[in-house]
C-alpha cells in the first residue's frame, strides 16, 4: 500500500506531468481561462487517463503475447479516441454548459500527449495493472491541480495591473514557469 501512495504522490507532484514532463501544455494553457472550465476538463482528464490506464495494460498484455508489442502506439490512440468519445457523449448529454465551454479542447484529449504517455511510461516502467491504475489516477490528479492552480492565477491576472509587455500569453508562460519551479520543491518528498 505505501509503494502504491508513492506512486500516486509521485505522479501527481514530483513527476508532474504537464510542469515536469511538459505534456499536455496545450489545454493546460488553452481551457485554464476560468477555474470552472479547467475543474471541468480536470475531471475529464481523470476519466480519460484512469480508464486509459486500466484499459491499455490488458492490451499490451494481449499484443505482447501475439508478438506486436510494436502495435502499441495505434492501439493506445484508438482505445483513447473512443474513451474521449465517451466523455463527449456524456458531457454533451448531461453537462451542456460546460460541454460548450470546453470546446474544441475536449475532442482535442484525444491528441493529448499526456494521455498517452502515461500509457505508454506504465508499460516502460513495467508496472504491474493496479500499480499503473493508481499512476494514472495520480497523473490525472497532478494535471487537474495544476490545471485548476493556473487558471486562479489567470483569473486574479485579469484584474491585475499587468506591464503592457507582459500582458496576454508572456505573463501566462512566465507563470506555468513559475509553477514549474515551485512543484520541483516536491521532488525532495520521495
Amino acid at each position: 500500500m505505501k509503494a502504491l501512495l508513492l506512486v500516486a504522490i509521485g505522479a501527481a507532484l514530483v513527476n508532474n506531468v504537464v510542469l515536469s514532463q511538459f505534456l499536455g501544455l496545450c489545454p493546460f494553457l488553452g481551457v485554464s481561462r476560468k477555474v470552472g472550465t479547467a475543474a471541468g476538463m480536470g475531471a475529464a482528464v481523470i476519466f480519460v487517463i484512469t480508464l486509459a490506464s486500466a484499459l491499455t495494460w490488458p492490451v499490451y498484455q494481449l499484443l505482447a503475447m501475439a508478438h506486436i508489442e510494436y502495435l502499441q502506439t495505434i492501439v493506445f490512440i484508438l482505445l483513447i479516441a473512443a474513451l474521449v468519445q465517451l466523455v463527449e457523449m456524456f458531457l454533451k448529454k448531461f453537462s451542456p454548459a460546460l460541454y460548450k465551454s470546453l470546446g474544441v479542447y475536449l475532442p482535442l484529449i484525444t491528441t493529448n500527449c499526456a494521455v498517452l504517455g502515461v500509457a505508454i511510461n506504465n508499460i516502460g516502467k513495467s508496472y504491474n495493472f493496479i500499480t499503473s491504475v493508481v499512476n494514472g489516477v495520480g497523473t490525472a490528479v497532478g494535471f487537474t491541480l495544476a490545471i485548476v492552480i493556473m487558471a486562479g492565477i489567470r483569473e486574479r491576472i485579469e484584474y491585475s495591473p499587468i506591464p503592457r509587455a507582459f500582458r496576454g500569453s508572456p505573463i501566462v508562460l512566465v507563470s506555468a514557469g513559475l509553477m514549474a519551479m515551485a512543484f520541483c520543491g516536491f521532488s525532495g518528498i520521495i
